[in-house]
């Protein structure tokens, strides 16, 4: 049970850092607009919160 907890909060740090490396990424390209932007931070922020709470 401690691998697949450890295997998700993985996943989730991972998503994390992939959703903000998505927003700089496209809005540097300029191939994104704000509503766009704070959904994809809004998941990432989310995935950050499991990610820390799983730890508990």
């Amino acid at each position: 049970m401690d691998k697949i907890r450890d295997i998700a909060s993985t996943v989730f740090k991972a998503l994390t850092l992939a959703m903000g490396v998505a927003v700089v990424v496209l809005s540097r390209l300029g191939n994104l607009d704000t509503q766009t932007a704070v959904s994809l931070l809004g998941i990432g922020l989310s995935c950050a919160g499991i990610a820390l709470l799983s730890k508990q």
